[in-house]
Order: structure tokens, then C-alpha cells, then sequence
């Protein structure tokens, strides 16, 4: 479903990404791990068109996201981490103004059942600037699903979140992974990979240190007194390579 194949990409002069290359299938939920500016948002910015790749190819469904972006992009479904809602729209006035973007038909019930899942329906007529930061981030989410996208991508999902929005977006995640979409997490958080990703990969200074299933890296690890066997993994994984490069 996602196919990323000696992607690069700088900025003038600066590499940002270099010869990146992994794939996702449907139902796998790979989480992307690293420090800031290892490459993690210019890489999901890549898949979904916002920027070129300097090199390499990237697949979303079977479509080339430069050669073919529309159709790519009608299978995509992007939350970034700071979502640029309408502050004069209402809340059912982005979903309403996102089925028509994507010429969606007949797309009341699902949007009004999207609104139940992420208790937004008390907020169905409310402007998006009256709403708090976690609010704004289900209503990107509510819009990003209404497609039914087959390869979903996350940029910190969770900012804004309290504990129960947190566990409905689990949940949500879960749910359309199980239903067959590709999906792409990127966190800091490693306890949210840790508990639902199938897959891990650990970028560091725009390169891939570690890909894998999320079991094959924890066993890397064996016993530890850590409270998160991802979070040793992850130190071991970076920091055996910056005493190689030392």
C-alpha cells in the first residue's frame, strides 16, 4: 500500500532524508521514531505531496505521488501535527466542505457517525475556533477518515489529547488498520508505539538505523529494568551508532 524506494531530500544543500526506502502494508501500523529533525515530517510531508523528493520513488496504492498525484492523494489521509483548520467554519462544515473536495456522495451518515466516535456531536455547530486544541485535532482527524482513506498518516496525533481522547484515537487507529489501511505514526511518544504499532523504524540524522516488526527490535533488547523495553531499544539502536560514526 505504501512503497518508499531510495527516497532523498534536501534542502538546499542541507539533506534532510537520504536513500530511504521501506514499505507498509495494509493492516501494519509502522511507527516512526527519532530525534527532532531526523527526517520523520519531511518524509510524511513527501508521501503526501506537500514536498518533491529530491530522489527515490514513493507509492501510495499503486500511484506515483509526483507522476500521479491526484489519484495518490485520493487514498491518503494526512493529520499533521498542527492541523490548519477554518476558525469560521463549523465543525460540520469542514466535514461537509472535505466531501466535496473529495466529491463524496451521500456522506451525512458517515460523517455524523465519525462525529459519535470522537464525541464531537455536541460541537456538530460550533465554530472550530471555539474549540480547544484536542477538539480541533479529532475534527482533522473526523475529516481525514471521511474518505475512507486506504494509507492514513499521523504527525504527532496525540498533541492536545487528554487520556480518554487518547485511548479513542488508539482505538480509531486500531480500527482502520483492521479494516485494511496502511498507516504511518510519528511520535515522540514511544509508549504509543510500544502499545500499537506492528512496526518500527528509528531515523536518525535523515538516515533508517533500524526497520522492523515491533517484536523482532523489543527481542533485540531482552531483559531490562526499563519501564519501556522500546525506549532502551531506541538508545541502544542510536547511540551504538553515534559511537561507530565517533
Amino acid at each position: 500500500m505504501i512503497t518508499v524506494t531510495n527516497f532523498g531530500k534536501q534542502y538546499k544543500g542541507f539533506t534532510a532524508v537520504k536513500n530511504l526506502s521501506f514499505s507498509v502494508e495494509p493492516g501494519q501500523i509502522l511507527g516512526l521514531v527519532g530525534s527532532n529533525g531526523a527526517g520523520k515530517t519531511t518524509t510524511l510531508r513527501a508521501l503526501c505531496g506537500i514536498v518533491p523528493p529530491t530522489s527515490g520513488r514513493l507509492l501510495v496504492a499503486g500511484h506515483d505521488i509526483v507522476r500521479e498525484p491526484i489519484e495518490a492523494k485520493q487514498n491518503i489521509g494526512y493529520i499533521p501535527d498542527d492541523p490548519r483548520l477554518f476558525d469560521t467554519m463549523t465543525v460540520w462544515e469542514h466535514l461537509a466542505f472535505t466531501a466535496a473536495a473529495y466529491q463524496l456522495v451521500d456522506f451525512e451518515e458517515t460523517a455524523e457517525a465519525l462525529l459519535v466516535s470522537f464525541e464531537l456531536i455536541h460541537k456538530r455547530d460550533t465554530l472550530v475556533h471555539n474549540l480547544s486544541r484536542g477538539m480541533r485535532q479529532k475534527v482533522a482527524i473526523a475529516c481525514a477518515f471521511l474518505h475512507d482513506p486506504k494509507v492514513i498518516l499521523f504527525d504527532e496525533p496525540l498533541t492536545g489529547l487528554d487520556p480518554q481522547g487518547i485511548r479513542g484515537i488508539q482505538q480509531a487507529i486500531r480500527e482502520r488498520a483492521h479494516s485494511g489501511a496502511a498507516i504511518i505514526i510519528s511520535s515522540h511518544l514511544l509508549s504509543l508505539f510500544e502499545n500499537l504499532c506492528t512496526h518500527i523504524m528509528v531515523l536518525n540524522l535523515g538516515e533508517c538505523r533500524r526497520f522492523g516488526t515491533m517484536s523482532d527490535v523489543l527481542s533485540e533488547v531482552g531483559e531490562t529494568d526499563s519501564n519501556s523495553a522500546l525506549e532502551e531499544a531506541y538508545f541502544s539502536i542510536t547511540q551504538d551508532k553515534e559511537k561507530a560514526e565517533a
